[in-house]
């Protein structure tokens, strides 16, 4: 996804919170759908200077951590992905690139709220970057319907780059944990699952055996089923922890979960170890609703 950041640094920043911020803002436009190359200015800055734009622009006299002023007025009731031909005036000849706005973060500000969440500034300012993101893209949060989908988006977003409320550790600690439920007396192959839901939901399952062993169920299914039967359809991580071997999702799994997430990021975690990869490259060329299915089908 091409997204071209104009940054401007006023005040000290981590060193990675560039590469971070770009990798956030990329994130955030794939989820979108948008495909078009985009161009967006970052000024980071100290407290006093977004004070005075909130002043000026907002009649807000105080400073506040993000400011958005979108370059693109949206449709009612739509958003960046289904507002191309908007989009598209912005392109700049020279660049190429359509210019969704400018960004304003106070580093003083987004220090604090770190340290009140208790994560490191650079996770704070990519937190910063997707709300922004999204803010350029259309979307809003004056009610709370559209709260919840603002929100929604951004932690698929954050998610889909490794940055969660659940952290992968978090994640795979779950999945080790279920593992003490798992009936498996036939394999004694124990496995538990955490599957992690967009909005942060995680959904634990483990691995049930039967005795005709076509009706076993795995731990990946099981947690995956939980959290469709909860409405839950947007899935961007699971962590599947096992026993003595790796325990990679059976061909079965893999179908199941592509059918909701062709992208899911798969941990994996055995004997202390833990590697990682995605659904897609578990089943390449997967058949699914958003794909060959739909051409299939016709």
């Amino acid at each position: 996804m091409n997204v071209t950041l104009d940054l401007e640094i006023e005040t000290a920043c981590p060193p990675d919170a560039e590469a971070l911020m770009h990798k956030v803002a990329a994130a955030c436009a794939r989820t979108e759908g948008v495909a078009l190359p985009l161009e967006v200015h970052i000024l980071l800055t100290d407290n006093e200077v977004i004070r005075e734009i909130n002043r000026e622009y907002r009649q807000i006299d105080r400073a506040t951590d993000v400011l958005s002023f979108p370059a693109i007025s949206y449709a009612a009731g739509k958003t960046a992905g289904q507002s191309e031909k908007r989009i598209s005036r912005e392109k700049d000849v020279d660049t190429g690139c359509c210019f969704l706005g400018d960004v304003i973060i106070s580093i003083p500000r987004a220090q604090e709220q770190a340290q009140e969440y208790g994560h490191s500034l650079t996770r704070e300012l990519g937190y910063l970057t997707a709300h922004a993101m999204f803010h350029l893209m259309g979307y809003d949060h004056m009610e709370e319907d559209e709260k919840r989908r603002m929100r929604a988006m951004e932690e698929k977003a954050l998610a889909s780059v490794g940055i969660n409320r659940v952290t992968d550790q978090e994640l795979l600690e779950k999945a080790r944990e279920m593992m003490q439920f798992s009936y498996a007396p036939y394999s004694k192959f124990t496995v538990g699952a955490a599957l992690l839901a967009a909005d942060g939901t995680v959904y634990t399952g483990c691995n049930i055996e039967n005795s005709s062993y076509g009706l076993t169920i795995c731990g990946e299914r099981t947690a995956l089923f939980k959290a469709v039967s909860e409405g839950k359809h947007d899935f961007v991580a699971i962590a599947i922890a096992g026993n003595n071997a790796m325990p990679w999702p059976c061909g079965a799994c893999r179908q199941t979960l592509y059918e909701f997430a062709p992208d899911l990021r798969v941990l994996v975690t055995w004997n202390g170890q833990v590697e990682e990869t995605t659904l897609s490259q578990l089943l390449p060329n997967g058949f699914g609703p958003k794909g060959q299915a739909i051409n299939f089908l016709g």
